[in-house]
């Protein structure tokens, strides 16, 4: 035992060697309180003798020698600056009692001669630990003496975790009084966390784009009144900002995973006091977050911040989340600081660092890496998982990480939430599979651009202020069904490097009042969390005009219509809204939107590259196809012809041969049947026979 002190005593200077030496201050103590008992004990000749410490078994134990740490004997007045007993002490108000105490307590996890010591002094050898009554004599102090309640509960030694009162159902000065081992171990100057933190503990990663004059700004706010600051984020990542103000104060970051907390509601009063004591006895501060992350009921949300805020008074505390914070979720208010989204510069300096830290080696190519994904909003974590994930997918293949790379692995950060209340589709089609006109690309690619620098522009350049207006994007598509409006959708999802989620209106439709509202609120708020496109498809279902109000059905649709134009304000996310005629929008939706994308009938060079694309290159061609043709005399949309097409390829796989003309006017008299139109000769010509030969 006396290699391992002196081994760790090296380490500290003086920090862990005064430590020992009032350990013989307590041993003296005892040496007394022993003698006091000796003269009292009855014969030595007691039957029972053996069940207990005899008095000259005791003064054999007292008679070991008493250097056996090496060190010298008397202790100094008062613990030394930067001694482990200095810090503590200062960490957690503790007066020269509650020193005295906890030394007390602490003696048999030391030195095992205390356990027998206490024992004979408890009258009981199977009471190996102090008691209330047994350490206030020790200290000089009796059983009715007002420093008994410097034991009692909200004393600072059990309010701060460092003793810890055993047997209630015992008299108060007959319960025992234990050292929890975290403290033991801080005491000999190891510092790992405590056990009951480990599953919630999170990663304290620095910001290299952080804002320096925040950092002050949190710091000087985390060091007055109640030292709680909730840092309110608009994209950026406050849990660096929180990390930044502790260093900058000269603490330690303590990140507590507020995810990883909502899976263990039972632990979280634990976990609040554990929290507090670490922060105390390593000098550090506390960040936890996000708390949306925190279950989404008030009472429960409610209990936990109360709690931690309650044990981490004093100590430098750090919420931090998308909302405000709400009052009764503490006794004090906390100072709000808000973090903006980063700038382009700031994003890619993230990239980089979180690139670097998975392994990677992106270099000058971070910033164009940081662009691929400049629509998506990502926190600090998912940030961080998506660069190892890119990382080792590159690996995997032997190459530099790539944008795909990124993009793929921005979009597995996404969480299921949406996918129950909508179809997720998984981009397969870029910009060079449109057949649009002029006008409608450029409508297309400005929705790209404006979901690409929505948070350069409406946030920091703020261009949209006021009114509680959201960050989002929101399109309208309009024309004709068929004319490639969700397919255009689908495509400048994959521009972003997005997710599609298509809404089904079956899911949100209800007949009973006041849920189809719920539904969408529902569909609002998962979209906004998650980097995806949200499409409304046949939207003026339920983004329809109002009408004059006649009865409650009137009513109620108009109160429908109300609410989404309040939620269109204040939306986050990427939405497009489709409908095959714009006049049945109302015209209120329409001020609402950012980019009008109207989708013609194709015409007919346009529908000759549509044959050409939906035919493809694979499909065997007779010599009689022309397309020509078809293009000229069949006026369908892109949509129709697809299906055409479509229908065509199954009649030359059923014949054997290539794909020749007849099949393919066969599938344009069908499809014309399908739509309700008639098969004219104007339309189809010479190929009229055949059509009505085939039925």
């Amino acid at each position: 035992m006396t290699d391992t002190v002196q081994s760790v005593a090296g380490t500290d200077g003086e920090a862990v060697p005064y430590l020992w030496r009032r350990l013989r201050l307590v041993e003296e103590r005892v040496r007394v309180a022993v003698a006091a008992r000796r003269a009292g004990d009855p014969d030595p000749d007691d039957p029972y003798l053996g069940q207990y410490l005899s008095p000259e078994a005791a003064a054999r134990v007292l008679a070991e020698p008493a250097d056996r740490f090496g060190l010298p004997a008397p202790p100094a007045a008062h613990p030394p600056p930067g001694s482990v007993i200095e810090r503590l002490a200062g960490a957690f108000g503790l007066a020269p009692i509650d020193v005295d105490l906890l030394l007390i307590a602490v003696a048999p996890d030391l030195d095992t001669r205390f356990e027998r010591l206490y024992g004979y002094l408890n009258d009981d050898l199977t009471r190996r630990r102090p008691t209330v009554g047994l350490a206030l004599e020790l200290c000089g102090h009796g059983g009715a003496s007002a420093v008994r309640f410097r034991l009692a509960a909200g004393a600072p030694l059990l309010a701060g975790g460092l003793v810890e009162v055993g047997e209630p159902e015992r008299p108060p000065l007959s319960r025992v009084v234990s050292v929890p081992d975290r403290v033991t171990a801080h005491l000999l100057g190891h510092d790992a966390p405590d056990g009951a933190l480990l599953p919630v503990l999170g990663e304290d990663v620095p910001d290299p784009a952080v804002d320096g004059v925040r950092v002050r700004e949190a710091a000087s706010a985390a060091g007055t009144g109640s030292c709680h600051v909730h840092v309110r984020s608009h994209g950026g990542a406050p849990e660096g900002l929180a990390g930044a103000a502790l260093r900058e104060m000269g603490r330690g970051v303590l990140v507590v995973d507020a995810a990883a907390l909502a899976r263990r509601p039972d632990e979280w009063p634990t976990v609040a006091a554990v929290a507090a004591r670490e922060a105390r006895l390593t000098g550090a501060g506390i960040v936890i977050g996000p708390l949306e992350a925190l279950p989404d009921r008030p009472a429960e949300r409610a209990e936990l911040l109360h709690a931690l805020c309650t044990a981490a008074r004093g100590v430098p505390l750090f919420t931090y989340g998308a909302h405000d914070w709400d009052p009764v979720w503490a006794a004090d208010t906390p100072v709000t600081v808000t973090v903006s989204a980063a700038s382009p510069a700031q994003q890619a300096a993230r990239w980089r660092r979180a690139l670097e830290r998975a392994g990677g080696t992106p270099g000058d190519e971070a910033g164009a890496l940081a662009r691929s994904v400049a629509a998506h909003r990502l926190d600090s974590g998912q940030l961080r998982r998506a660069a190892g994930a890119a990382v080792r997918t590159a690996a995997l293949a032997g190459r530099p990480v790539t944008a795909d790379d990124l993009r793929g692995a921005v979009r597995a950060q996404n969480g299921v939430g949406l996918a129950r209340l909508a179809r997720r589709v998984v981009p397969a089609v870029g910009w060079a599979d449109l057949v649009l006109p002029d006008r409608t690309h450029q409508a297309l690619r400005e929705l790209a651009v404006r979901a690409r620098h929505r948070d350069q522009v409406l946030g920091q350049w703020g261009m949209r202020p006021g009114g509680g207006r959201g960050h989002g994007v929101i399109a309208l598509f309009a024309g004709p069904s068929g004319t490639g409006k969700t397919m255009s959708a689908e495509v400048v999802a994959a521009d972003l490097g997005m997710d599609l989620y298509v809404v089904d209106l079956s899911t949100v439709v209800d007949k009973y009042i006041g849920e189809t509202e719920k539904n969408l609120e529902r569909i609002f708020t998962e979209a906004s969390a998650v980097n995806a496109v949200l499409l409304f498809d046949e939207a003026d279902a339920i983004f329809g005009k109002r009408s004059e109000v006649r009865g409650a059905n009137d009513r109620h649709a108009n109160i429908e219509s109300a609410y989404l134009l309040q939620r269109m304000e204040s939306f986050d996310g990427i939405a497009v809204l489709t409908t095959n005629l714009r006049a049945n929008v109302d015209e209120a939706f329409t001020r609402r939107l950012d980019v009008v994308a109207e989708f013609p009938v194709p015409t007919t060079a346009q529908r000759l590259a549509l044959w050409e694309r939906c035919l493809g290159g694979r499909l065997p061609r007779a010599a009689d196809l022309d397309l020509g043709f078809c293009a000229d005399r069949f006026e369908l949309s892109g949509g129709s012809i697809r299906a055409c097409a479509v229908t065509a390829a199954y009649l030359a796989a059923e014949s054997g041969a290539d794909l020749s003309m007849h099949q393919v006017v066969t599938a344009v008299a069908r499809e014309y049947r399908k739509l309700g139109r008639l098969v004219l000769e104007g339309e189809f010509g010479p190929y009229l026979d055949q059509v009505r030969h085939a039925g």
